[in-house]
């Protein structure tokens, strides 16, 4: 689609840049193509947007427990017709966090992570694809929940790396490779 070159390119480079994920980005790609992808009713699969949301020091996350969910999980949500999708998950860290002085990091990439979101009322189960972006926390580390958590909690990168939980343990390892420098000398 040519209203989309900014998420195309993104997606293009975190294919050069994670080869071995290249079955996830042929998911994302391929939802690209349809016209309302970014939209909630699209109940074969739409876009989410998240935010790995670290501390000023990069050595914590912020994590919310989701309340329909029950799982610990990083900020995020539906794009609701909003194709930047670095927006959304600054808004949604926003939103969910109540934290002020939050800033993308750049418009990269961080993660793709398409996951099956069980049926709920009158929603049917659906595929969630969603882009996670790093948000820095610039402005205090002092949250607020809201009604989609029952908790936040600032937890260790290095012990999110051993949560059991796949799409946590996956972002907090490639954090930690991201951040990890050997000492000079």
């Amino acid at each position: 689609m040519t209203q989309l070159p900014a998420l195309t390119a993104q997606l293009a480079a975190y294919r050069r840049q994670r080869p071995t994920e290249a079955d996830a980005c042929d998911h994302f790609e391929a939802l690209l193509a349809h016209t309302d992808a970014f939209v909630r009713g699209r109940l074969s699969g739409h876009f989410t947007a998240s935010a790995w949301l670290v501390s000023a020091d990069g050595t914590r996350t912020l994590l919310m427990h989701h309340a329909k969910l029950l799982r610990w999980l990083q900020p995020g949500g539906h794009a609701d017709g909003d194709i930047d999708l670095a927006r959304v998950a600054l808004r949604e860290a926003e939103e969910e966090t109540g934290l002020t002085g939050l800033v993308v990091e750049d418009a990269a990439i961080f993660d793709l992570d398409r996951h099956w979101i069980p049926e709920r009322g009158e929603v049917p189960g659906h595929w969630h694809h969603d882009v996670r972006y790093v948000v820095r926390a610039l402005g205090g580390e002092d949250f607020v929940g809201n009604h989609e958590s029952l908790g936040l909690a600032w937890r260790p990168v290095a012990e999110v790396a051993e949560d059991p939980d796949a799409s946590l343990n996956r972002m907090a390892c490639k954090w930690l490779a991201m951040n990890t420098h050997p000492a000079a000398g």
